[in-house]
């Protein structure tokens, strides 16, 4: 079976698409030969068919990475796994036109902020390439008759989940510090969104990496997903996704050989404006917040909070700036928001619209289908949003707005803290004592204060309660990554513990 397809994808053109499963530095059919479907969201057409993993495959998989883990790449020089992930970045940016099309055309991401998130998919591989030769251990000084030092050593096989909503952008965020501490891996991407990370493994092969360091599988989460969790030979799992699946991977993971667990998990993300704030920005950033990447954003800033002065003036101020936002065609340049990623997200989503409507919620604009074919959705708001109601308390994951209105700090803080989520929330305020206050008492990993959605590879990320476990980015995700060996050597001439 022939393991390539061309494809013609919108705003590129036509290109060599890989579809096997990406094992040992090649591309092979799973064990079953079995295939799925890739649908383009925008046109609810069949884009091609990939190889399917399933639990032998992933067997494969995890015996390869061991085997490289073992035999090369643990012994690898640190400035050669440096070098590699450099090289990888730098194919990365050369090849950034090609991703960001097929990236827009597999997940409906407009292609303008496909493209953008290309300089933050290497950079964020730049920034732990550099840290490939800089994992320092410590000398303790405890005893005179004892040396003592610490070493921090890769974990070994790990294996990494990750979504549909950011297929390269989380790729870029698991394969960085795994490589760089020196780690082999096995990578499953979702289902829906394949087409990319299959690209980025022949970027794998061209940077000059072992064959079994990376391995990128396609396939379900009720299958290769599960067998990657609960697999005897895998050290440690990192998921990004939903709370419900995150909390299944944990029982798996202490169920086989208590593996290490890493998750970041859903979000109902507060975002407060404050009465002195200054109200058209404060707008653009909760439009940006609310809106960006069809809301498929675990941090979205979905849960909108105005103080009682402002919020009639907000309210008509917000729904303008909404209505200009434009939806449609993923590859026309100007499109802000594309359709949701599958029939079962859109009929989700609408769900909420519906209860929004029964509970009392005041539509203000949107509410229903964009167009007629492809999973869009109008851009939503709700206003006088009760903080019981269900489009307030649970994760949407589409483009429904709940606003409420609050009267001062303690009331927001309340409101605000009282969730099962706390991943993210944004501050809008011109007072810079108010911003740090309510900052330290906001429960949730991120703060952004007058602005949103602004992510770097030096910052880390990651919620409080249910929103994960761990962090991403910054040194701290390296953590995630190491196992720190204590090595305590006598050399005084100290009496024997017999004496």
């Amino acid at each position: 079976m022939a393991l390539t397809v061309e494809l013609d994808a919108p705003t590129y053109g036509k290109y060599n698409q890989p579809i096997g499963l990406f094992i040992n530095g090649e591309f092979v059919e799973g064990v079953d030969k079995k295939k799925f479907e890739v649908i383009n969201p925008a046109t609810e057409e069949v884009i091609t068919s990939v190889c399917e993993a399933t639990e032998k495959d992933v067997d494969i998989a995890v015996a390869a990475a061991r085997k490289a883990f073992n035999t090369v790449w643990k012994k690898t020089a640190t400035v050669d796994r440096g070098r590699m992930m450099l090289k990888l970045a730098d194919l990365i940016d050369r090849d950034a036109k090609k991703l960001a099309a097929v990236e827009s055309y597999n997940n409906g991401k407009p292609i303008a902020l496909a493209t953008g998130e290309l300089q933050l998919v290497s950079a964020c591989i730049r920034y732990y390439g550099g840290y490939a030769d800089k994992i320092h251990g410590k000398t303790v000084d405890v005893d005179s008759d004892y040396m003592v030092y610490t070493k921090q050593e890769p974990l070994g096989v790990c294996a990494q989940i990750i979504p549909w909503n950011f297929p390269l952008l989380m790729l870029a965020w698991k394969i960085g510090p795994s490589l760089a501490t020196g780690n082999a891996v096995i990578l499953k991407s979702s289902e829906q969104t394949p087409l990319t990370a299959l690209l980025v493994a022949e970027l794998i092969v061209e940077a000059g990496f072992p064959p079994g360091v990376y391995n990128i599988i396609s396939g379900f989460g009720k299958t290769a997903g599960a067998a990657m969790a609960s697999h005897m030979d895998i050290d440690k799992v990192a998921f990004t996704g939903s709370t419900v699946t995150g909390r299944a991977i944990m029982k798996a993971a202490a169920a086989s050989n208590l593996k290490k667990v890493t998750l970041e998990l859903g979000g109902k993300s507060p975002n407060i404006v404050f009465d002195d704030a200054d109200i058209d920005q404060a707008v653009s950033w909760v439009n940006y917040g609310m809106f960006y990447n069809q809301s498929q954003t675990c941090s979205a800033g979905t849960r909108i909070y105005v103080q009682e002065g402002i919020y009639d003036k907000f309210i008509a101020a917000f729904k303008k700036r909404v209505l200009e936002n434009k939806v449609g065609d993923p590859a026309h340049p100007e499109s802000f928001q594309g359709p949701q990623i599958s029939q079962l997200q859109f009929d989700r989503i609408m769900g909420y619209i519906d209860a929004g409507k029964s509970e009392g919620a005041k539509l203000e604009i949107g509410g229903e289908r964009h167009g007629e074919k492809g999973y869009f959705i109008k851009p939503t708001i709700f206003s006088d949003v009760g903080h019981d109601m269900k489009i307030m308390r649970e994760e949407i994951f589409g483009p429904v707005a709940a606003v409420a209105k609050f009267k001062d700090e303690e009331d927001v803080l309340r409101m605000s803290n009282d969730s099962t989520y706390g991943l993210a929330s944004a501050i809008h305020t011109k007072d810079l004592d108010r911003a740090i206050r309510v900052s330290n008492e906001l429960h949730a990993g991120t703060v952004w204060v007058n602005n949103y959605n602004f992510l770097h590879a030096q910052i880390p990320f990651g919620g409080y309660k249910q929103s994960g476990i761990g962090r991403e980015l910054g040194e701290e995700a390296l953590n995630a990554y190491l196992q720190n060996k204590s090595v305590t050597i006598r050399i005084g001439g100290g009496l024997s513990p017999i004496n």
